[in-house]
């Protein structure tokens, strides 16, 4: 699945490097790997279940997952790790303005043991209290093969230091702001039954993104950036191996921290 999104996309971005170039809007583009880690805001989840359950889970708390040792553990994978990647195509000739496409696979865990107010309907009885999140009695709820941002940025560079021959670049400033969609695959276990659901456009993000860039080589680049942004959900699956049908709606704001590597084509 992984390969063959990665191949798609840089076919598309082939293909539409070539059109543009021919019609010399274009000065050139550059692709991106790297991995991230994030924080997040508390978030009111929302379940409604097809089996009637409809409640919210109020101001819960929820962390990332990493996963990096899988880097040296299993380096023939390298979208275990939260990884973002990213295809732009500069606008102008100093290459200081771009727009990207810019995936960030990120991983969202409501946190185990915490103690949340819940309110709603469950097995049709009126709640209001607090409980403990609890996979075995309870429930738990993550997107872990993905919170997958997927959006579109614009992008703009200033140079902040040439090279001592001052024939190109060796350190910039950059930003970037966007939004998109969220694909997510959320993993849901409700009282003990837990099921990975599919891959699912659940929702919309929008963020902002700062950072620097430098040239170790002509066109080969190191950026570090700190990323801030909102993000929707309005219908990620939650269903199980007995029940389907079941979908969450939240909300919540991050911050996150990217480093890439990049590399410049030049057309």
């Amino acid at each position: 699945m992984f390969k063959k999104r990665i191949a798609s996309i840089l076919l598309l971005a082939s293909l539409t490097a070539g059109a543009q170039h021919k019609k010399k809007l274009l000065e050139g583009m550059y692709l991106q790997w790297g991995y991230n880690s994030e924080s997040y805001t508390r978030s009111t989840i929302h379940f409604k279940m097809s089996n009637g359950n409809d409640f919210k889970l109020h101001r819960v708390t929820a962390h990332d997952k990493g996963d990096f040792d899988a880097i040296y553990k299993k380096p023939s994978e390298i979208s275990i790790p939260q990884y973002n990647y990213r295809i732009g195509f500069y606008l102008n000739r100093g290459r200081t303005r771009a727009i990207e496409i810019n995936f960030d696979h990120t991983k969202y865990v409501v946190t185990d043991g915490q103690k949340a107010r819940v309110t709603g309907t469950i097995d049709g009885q009126y709640v209001d209290g607090d409980s403990i999140l609890n996979p075995e009695t309870f429930l738990h709820f993550e997107h872990t093969d993905g919170a997958n941002w997927l959006h579109f940025n614009y992008v703009s560079q200033h140079v902040l230091l040439r090279t001592a021959s001052r024939s190109r670049p060796l350190f910039t400033a950059v930003w970037k702001a966007g939004a998109g969609i969220n694909i997510p695959r959320s993993d849901f276990t409700w009282r003990g039954s837990r099921l990975n659901n599919d891959f699912h456009i659940a929702g919309y993000n929008i963020s902002a993104e700062a950072g620097v860039r430098f040239y170790l080589f002509p066109r080969l680049f190191f950026e570090l950036t700190g990323k801030t942004g909102y993000v929707k959900y309005v219908n990620a699956l939650a269903n199980t191996k007995e029940m389907k049908g079941n979908r969450v709606t939240h909300s919540f704001g991050y911050l996150e921290s990217i480093a890439t590597l990049g590399y410049d084509i030049r057309f």
